[in-house]
């Protein structure tokens, strides 16, 4: 029997509900919308089955596609014998300079370095942005309500019902969107992606991170040892001054040989100040990679010990394939994920072109003294209520608003395609670039050996030829300098060799493997995290995993 007390339908106790019956909430006292309010609903109740059953596997959209790039075969240089085809070990590369020091600096940049960390962080943002995303798949809005009012006019006392009419009503609602279309389910697939791209964003980061701290490290033991080259040939040129002076002192020679000798000296001594401003920004520049403040820095240098050895290189380098690149550079990963979580929403925005069907419902109690009853009687079981029923949106008129939305994300997909296409070719360029580099550097190298050592010699017979008498004061001092730039040039080139191999293994996406089998996030940031919100299962080890689930169907984060 159909009962219209309190505003609504309610099956009595011991009656059986027909399967066309809907149960459904209106307003007050509207009993002549009843047949009509049954039918409608009854009829899209029957539609809604068929649409599920032929439609839940559909997902409008395109179905992503890697797009296709160009891959050299081999490296311009790889007739070169110094250049291995061979895979390099990549996870540790930095140890190839056998140096303990620099091992130890990348450890701790690694540990304690901030833009690493809030990379980290950006990764269980994202993880938590999927959560969202596979929720949707659910019963989108669920609450709980309650509602008290309270009527009072003329009215109601002329109908018997006393000066005032109240009424309360408490129950929970909830609303489902089915995911005929594919829109919850395409939101998902690009979470996935975004979540993937940002895993290595932060590989990325880290890629670099480690390369800068090598780098840094070479720039500062480089410029080391041209202030040592400087100090070194200060006390020569302070020597050949003395000389002079002695001479011109001694009526063997003239003021014109003092004043060139004492030009020279303080010529190279203005050098020193500008190697050391440049060797305190360089270590500066350390401190902030490595995450700690200038001063404590010394002791993870080394001290004298280690001042101006600068890292040899080995001679060959094993950089294996051009096509190695698209698995290993962490920049190629991201920028092909995010065209693949572009993809997706191209699909979520055609989804909006579609009806959008949903399910509701609603359960509860009420109340009112229009029957006799009190406040206390609300939880009765006679007093209940519930409401159930289909629903369907569709955005037919919208001004090309929908359609203009979609041609707005195809075009952000295509621009992310061809960044990805650029980003591969980039990427062999920048390798390219560096091997040249490396091997280039190796060649000068062996020449400023043979004219540092000449210029050594020159000065030696310069000086000796001097004191005898054989030649004059300005052959010495341009020895002097010759000398000064050659080692100099020769430091100088030995620091672009270690620094051009580290620039090889950044180009060939060497580093981030030392993350593998590790949490993105240190432990003290996880429990400040864990203490300040409650993160459920997000914040275990495992929360990221390396590749998404197949299944799009899953359970959701609580």
């Amino acid at each position: 029997m159909l009962d219209s007390r309190h505003g609504m339908f309610r099956r009595a106790a011991g009656e059986t509900r027909p399967h066309q019956d809907l149960q459904c909430r209106i307003p007050y006292r509207m009993e002549p919308r009843i047949d009509l309010l049954k039918n409608a609903g009854c009829q899209l109740l029957l539609i809604i089955p068929a649409v599920l059953a032929g439609g839940c596997s559909t997902k409008i959209g395109p179905d992503y596609q890697t797009p296709e790039t160009r891959v050299s075969p081999d490296w311009l240089e790889s007739e070169d014998r110094r250049v291995s085809r061979k895979e390099g070990d990549f996870r540790e590369w930095w140890r190839v300079f056998k140096d303990p020091v620099l091992n130890k600096l990348v450890e701790t940049a690694y540990s304690q370095n901030l833009p690493l960390q809030i990379a980290a962080v950006r990764i269980l943002g994202s993880r938590a942005e999927l959560g969202i995303a596979t929720g949707n798949l659910f019963p989108q809005s669920q609450a709980f309500q309650g509602q008290t009012e309270d009527f009072g006019m003329p009215l109601l006392r002329n109908l018997g019902l006393g000066d005032s009419l109240w009424y309360t009503r408490i129950g929970v609602m909830s609303n489902w969107e089915i995911d005929i279309w594919g829109k919850y389910r395409r939101a998902i697939e690009s979470a996935d992606a975004q979540l993937m791209a940002s895993v290595a964003e932060y590989d990325d980061i880290l890629v670099t991170l480690t390369a800068d701290v090598a780098n840094t490290y070479v720039q500062i033991r480089t410029l080391e040892k041209r202030l040592d080259i400087a100090r070194h040939n200060v006390e020569t040129q302070s020597e050949s001054l003395r000389i002079a002076d002695a001479k011109f002192h001694g009526g063997t020679s003239t003021q014109r040989d003092v004043e060139q000798a004492r030009t020279v000296l303080a010529s190279t001594q203005a050098t020193i100040p500008v190697l050391e401003g440049q060797l305190r920004q360089a270590k500066n520049t350390l401190c902030y990679l490595l995450g700690m403040t200038p001063e404590k820095l010394d002791e993870p240098l080394g001290g004298e010990a280690q001042f101006g050895q600068i890292p040899a290189p080995p001679v060959q380098v094993a950089v294996g394939i051009p096509a190695d690149l698209l698995r290993r550079r962490p920049d190629v990963r991201r920028a092909e994920r995010s065209a693949a979580a572009q993809s997706a929403r191209i699909g979520i925005a055609k989804a909006s072109l579609y009806p959008a069907f949903s399910i509701s419902g609603s359960f509860g109690f009420i109340a009112t003294n229009s029957q006799g009853h009190s406040l206390s009687d609300i939880f009765n079981w006679g007093q209940h209520y519930y409401a159930f029923g289909p629903s369907v949106q569709w955005n037919l008129f919208n001004y090309g608003q929908l359609t203009n939305q979609v041609r707005a994300q195809d075009a952000r997909f295509q621009e992310l395609a061809l960044s990805y296409q650029n980003t591969v070719l980039k990427a062999q360029q920048e390798a390219e670039s560096a091997l040249i580099g490396f091997l280039k550097a190796q060649n000068s190298a062996q020449f400023l050996a043979e004219s540092t050592a000449a210029a050594q010699r020159s000065l030696d017979l310069a000086t000796l030829q001097y004191r005898e008498g054989i030649t004059d004061f300005t052959t010495v001092l341009t020895a002097e300098q010759d000398l000064l730039k050659q080692q100099d040039n020769f430091a100088q080139t030995l620091g672009n060799i270690a620094t051009n191999l580290v620039g090889v293994y950044r180009t060939l996406g060497g580093g981030w493997q030392i993350r593998e089998g590790k949490e993105f996030v240190p432990e003290p940031i996880l429990q400040a995290m864990a203490e300040r919100t409650h993160w459920g299962d997000l914040l275990k080890p495992g929360a990221v995993p390396k590749t998404p689930p197949s299944s799009l169907i899953r359970a959701p984060d609580w």
